[in-house]
């Protein structure tokens, strides 16, 4: 099991440490309820150094990135990020993740730990562009700093206009002193946010900057992390998208673009003039429960009609909310469904994802 280079760190703020991803992860610190709205509501730091930094550089790099990959690659200018996924060849879906393009021919993909061997075997596999394929990541660390007051915060330490810094745009600058850090303008929790790419060497500076800075900054674990990004129905790989799963039935149309030649496009294309089987939807408790992973969902007659993906209790709105796969005539908003919790049904209904506006 890997360690983080702030691991030490971690510990010593009495963070609650777990393996996740193969990795030593603090999973929180004072509790999910106020690392969460500390996000909502001023600002949180998030090491999520396990995430996979791989760079692809080539003359033929953009057709590499185009054929392995749903979005469309050519509508990158340097300096702009993408989010896409890597579909395999029986409709379902190798990995999501992030694509930066750096420069010319030079790209970074942002995947997910859990898969980065997997994703880098798929990618010399398909390598047929002569492209080179180098992976970073034991040399990067990754600090998520999100919430309303993150451009206050990080204001203080570059000399960057961040606030001239679009979403899904970033720049390669000086922050806390510290050069060639990519600072994006990214994140897992729909606040406004950035995310910081650093050397490993770096990073104990920048974390030390970012907690003596003027404002107060709360460390946010992962469970906090998770309760973000699904108040926001952002999909987590290996819940609610899978080697198994559709990326169209997992409301991923948007970066699937058809006008280019990826991946079994041709199937997916199909499915999609077809129409959808199932979909996902978002789901509130209307009974006291709390939904859960693997939960079942019931129609009135105790018909099975789907199955929980995510849930939790939502520290927002103070409701249980979750995300499931749906049988599409089922999947329209208010529909009063059930969920199997043990040996009862709890009322639910179908509510509009994001669940948080």
């Amino acid at each position: 099991m890997k360690k983080l280079g702030l691991s030490d760190i971690h510990e010593s703020l009495g963070a609650k440490m777990v393996e996740f991803a193969g990795f030593y992860m603090p999973v929180q610190y004072e509790g999910v309820n106020a690392e969460h709205q500390a996000v909502r509501q001023e600002v949180g730091v998030f090491d999520v150094s396990h995430m996979g930094e791989v760079f692809v550089k080539g003359e033929n790099a953009e057709k590499f990135l185009q054929y392995i990959s749903s979005n469309d690659v050519s509508k990158l200018t340097s300096g702009k990020v993408q989010y896409s996924y890597l579909p395999n060849e029986k409709g379902g879906v190798v990995d999501d993740f992030l694509l930066y393009m750096i420069a010319e021919n030079e790209y970074m993909l942002v995947l997910n730990a859990s898969n980065l061997q997997k994703d880098i075997e798929w990618l010399q596999a398909h390598n047929t562009f002569d492209c080179k394929i180098d992976n970073q990541s034991d040399n990067y660390s990754l600090l998520a700093v999100q919430g309303p007051e993150s451009i206050t915060l990080l204001q203080q330490l570059t000399a960057e206009d961040l606030s001239a810094i679009n979403y899904y745009n970033f720049t390669i600058g000086i922050i806390a002193g510290i050069h060639d850090v990519i600072i994006s303008r990214t994140g897992y929790t729909g606040e406004v946010g950035f995310e910081l790419y650093v050397r490993n060497e770096n990073v104990k500076q920048l974390w030390d900057a970012l907690f003596t800075a003027d404002i107060d900054v709360k460390p946010i674990g992962l469970a906090a992390r998770d309760t973000l990004r699904l108040e926001k129905g952002f999909c987590l790989y290996g819940n609610d998208i899978d080697e198994t799963t559709s990326p169209l039935e997992a409301g991923l149309g948007w970066i699937t673009k058809f006008s280019t030649s990826f991946i079994n496009a041709e199937n997916l294309q199909k499915q999609n003039d077809n129409g959808l089987k199932r979909k996902l939807a978002g789901i509130e408790l209307i009974d006291r429960g709390i939904a859960r992973k693997d939960y079942i969902i019931l129609n009135a007659k105790d018909e099975e009609i789907g199955i929980i993906t995510s849930g939790t209790m939502s520290p927002t709105l103070k409701k249980s909310i979750a995300m499931a796969y749906i049988i599409t005539e089922y999947s329209e908003i208010d529909q009063q469904v059930f969920v199997q919790i043990r040996n009862k049904k709890i009322k639910a209904k179908i509510v509009e994802i994001p669940f948080v506006k």
